[in-house]
């Protein structure tokens, strides 16, 4: 196995606990032998377990003498709840390590140049774009800004709306689709919306399953808005934790998300309007359907363009089918 089939195995390490891992990264790992054959994988447990690094050296054992860790992050080179992953590979006898991204914190770089100095072979960005739009792309975000990745997520027909004339939204994307939404709740931090999406469509705002059933890990609601809303919402039930805010500055509500990483926005309109006038997106993901709809009911309401030359400007970083609908990935240009 090359180092960029290793690198695609330990990106899937990663994904699967994302979500699970704050103050930590989602990093995963894996231990190539010496005749290049997967020897042990990991992913990094809970705040207080092993990393990546660790479990998969656990896993490999003596295979991984004279081997290959690839990783999605520089291995850590400081003692935190746990030690150094570095002295673990070096132990481990490694001869070769490789990774994607380099770490952005002071506190836990160097790990690369330790392990040269240890006679370790050490590789860089093997395959860093598709870990830092990936798994890590919210890790990395915060460790940058201090503050948590907002990704403004929407469904709309071909033609922008959100809504039939009458209101009615139920559903205008695929069964696939609202899977794949649910998936991406389970792993997030937050989820906002205003006080007028609670009023019109009652949302739970919740991660839930194939079946229904509510998943293992379920993300703080968050609703914004000066208006109360009924003490009998179903946003308000046992399901979840729920944060009211009572303001419409989207600023504020960044503010009071700091201690968080991944935010879904999945307001209305108006909203999303006044988060994307603030600049606080920092994603969006557009669920485009292949029906028209017309009408007034757009995805977003005023963004404070008021000419061509003013249009906020994006660009595409991912474009998939989700069923029989396209997923759009968009990062500011």
């Amino acid at each position: 196995m090359n180092l960029d089939a290793a690198m695609a195995a330990a990106v899937e390490q990663s994904e699967a606990v994302k979500g699970r891992t704050y103050p930590n990264p989602p990093v995963g790992a894996v231990i190539l032998d010496r005749d290049g054959e997967i020897a042990g994988v990991g992913a990094t447990d809970p705040p207080g377990g092993p990393h990546a690094e660790i479990l998969a050296l656990r896993r490999a054992g003596e295979r991984a003498i004279g081997g290959t860790a690839v990783v999605t992050l520089e291995p850590c080179n400081h003692f935190g709840r746990t030690p150094p992953c570095v002295d673990a590979l070096v132990a481990a006898g490694v001869a070769e390590v490789a990774f994607a991204v380099a770490d952005p914190n002071p506190v836990a770089a160097g790990g690369a140049a330790r392990l040269a100095e240890s006679g370790v072979r050490v590789h860089a960005g093997v395959r860093s774009d598709a870990v830092a739009c990936g798994p890590l792309r919210e890790w990395l975000h915060k460790q940058r800004t201090g503050m948590p990745h907002v990704t403004w997520k929407f469904a709309s027909s071909v033609d922008g709306r959100s809504a039939a004339a009458d209101g009615t939204s139920q559903w205008i994307t695929s069964e696939a689709a609202r899977a794949d939404v649910h998936r991406r709740r389970s792993t997030a931090d937050a989820i906002i919306v205003g006080t007028g999406t609670v009023f019109v469509d009652d949302p739970a705002l919740t991660a839930r399953r194939s079946d229904g059933s509510l998943a293992d890990r379920q993300p703080l609601r968050v609703v914004v808005g000066m208006r109360e809303i009924s003490p009998d919402a179903t946003v308000l039930n046992d399901d979840s934790r729920t944060m009211v805010i009572r303001t419409r500055d989207p600023h504020e509500v960044i503010k009071a998300l700091s201690d968080r990483t991944d935010v879904l926005l999945e307001g209305g309109p108006t909203l999303a309007g006044a988060f994307l006038r603030a600049g606080v997106v920092d994603r969006i993901l557009a669920y485009v359907a292949p029906i028209l709809l017309g009408g007034p009911v757009t995805a977003v309401d005023d963004v404070g363009v008021l000419s061509i030359a003013q249009a906020q400007r994006w660009r595409f970083d991912g474009v998939q089918t989700v069923g029989p609908d396209v997923l759009l990935s968009l990062v500011p240009a």
